[in-house]
C-alpha cells in the first residue's frame, strides 16, 4: 500500500509541475517542469533522507560518541529484526525526534540535542522504539518523498509569486496572470494537502508497535507529554514545515488551517491510548 501511495504522489507531484510550468510559460515551460519533475522523482526516491537529513544540520554519530544512545538503538532493532538504522543528532534544543530512509535497510533516526537533555534514559527508550515501529512498518519512503513534494509545492508557489511580478501572460505563450496568482496562493494549501495524505493512524500504530516493541508503554506516553508542552512553549522557526509529519510530534506552530490538515493525531490522545495499554484507563 506504501509503495501504491508513494507511486501516486510522485505522479500528482509530476502533472502539477507541468501544469504550474504550462502557466509560467507556454509549452516550452510544461516540457522545461517535466524534465525538473523527472530529475526531482529519482532524487526523491535515492535522496530524500539525505535532503532532510542536511535541512536540519544533523550530525552523525557513532558508537564511541553515544554509547548509550547506540546501545538501545541496537537492541530494539534486534527485537524488530531490522538492520540498526543510522544515529543522528540535530542541534536543536527542544526535545524530538524523526525517521528516514527508504527501507529498513538505508534508514536513520535521527534525535534533537534537546530530547537528550530532556527526557529520562526510559523516555528516550519509548520515543526510539516508535521511530524503530516507523521503519519495521515501512512508512519511512513515503514519509520522507512526501517532505520532499511538499517543499517542491511551496516552491512552485514561489515561481508563480516572481512570474506574476514579471508579467507573464497569455501573449508571451505563458497563462493567465489570474491564473498564476491562484496558484501562489493555492500551491500552499496543497502541499498541506499532499501531506495530509499520511494517514494519522500511521502514528497510532506506530505508539501501539513501538510500546509493544519496548515493554513501556508509560514511557513513551512521559515522552509525548514532555514533547508535546516543548513543542507548544518553544515552537520550530526558520525551518520548513514541510517536514511537520516526519517528527514524533509537530514541532511547528500553526494557524486552524495547518491544525486541520494535520498529519499527527491529538497528543493526548495517544497518551490516553497508551495509558490504556498499561491498563490505567
Amino acid at each position: 500500500m506504501n509503495t501504491l501511495k508513494t507511486a501516486l504522489l510522485l505522479i500528482i507531484l509530476t502533472l502539477l509541475l507541468i501544469w504550474i510550468g504550462g502557466l509560467i510559460a507556454g509549452i516550452a515551460g510544461a516540457f522545461f517542469a517535466f524534465l525538473i519533475a523527472l530529475c526531482m522523482n529519482i532524487v526523491s526516491y535515492w535522496w530524500s533522507d539525505k535532503i532532510v537529513l542536511r535541512m536540519y544540520r544533523a550530525k552523525e554519530t557513532l558508537p564511541r560518541d553515544n554509547p548509550e544512545l547506540h546501545r538501545i538503538v541496537e537492541n530494539l532493532s534486534m527485537a524488530a529484526k531490522i538492520p540498526k538504522p543510522r544515529v543522528w543528532i540535530v542541534p536543536l534544543d527542544v526535545p524530538n525526534a524523526f525517521a528516514t530512509g527508504r527501507d529498513p535497510r538505508h534508514s536513520s533516526i535521527a534525535v534533537t540535542r534537546g530530547l537528550l537533555k530532556t527526557l529520562t534514559a526510559e523516555e528516550i527508550e519509548g520515543v526510539l522504539s516508535h521511530e524503530i515501529s516507523h521503519i519495521k512498518n515501512r512508512d519511512i519512503l513515503i514519509s520522507t518523498i512526501v517532505a520532499t513534494i511538499a517543499g517542491a509545492v511551496m516552491m512552485i508557489a514561489y515561481w508563480a509569486r516572481w512570474a506574476v511580478f514579471l508579467g507573464s501572460s497569455d501573449d508571451e505563450g505563458g497563462g493567465s496572470i489570474l491564473g498564476l496568482l491562484l496558484v501562489s496562493i493555492l500551491a500552499p494549501l496543497a502541499a498541506m494537502i499532499i501531506q495530509f495524505a499520511i494517514s494519522r493512524t500511521r502514528e497510532y500504530q506506530a505508539d501501539s508497535s513501538g510500546a509493544n516493541l519496548s515493554g513501556k508503554p508509560l514511557y513513551l506516553a512521559s515522552a509525548l507529554e514532555k514533547i508535546d508542552m516543548w513543542s507548544k512553549r518553544r515552537p520550530l522557526v526558520g525551518t520548513s514545515p514541510s517536514t511537520a509529519h516526519l517528527f514524533i510530534v509537530n514541532p511547528f506552530r500553526g494557524d486552524w488551517i495547518t491544525r486541520l490538515f494535520s498529519t499527527h493525531p491529538p497528543t493526548q490522545e495517544r497518551i490516553r491510548r497508551l495509558r490504556a495499554m498499561a491498563g490505567l484507563v
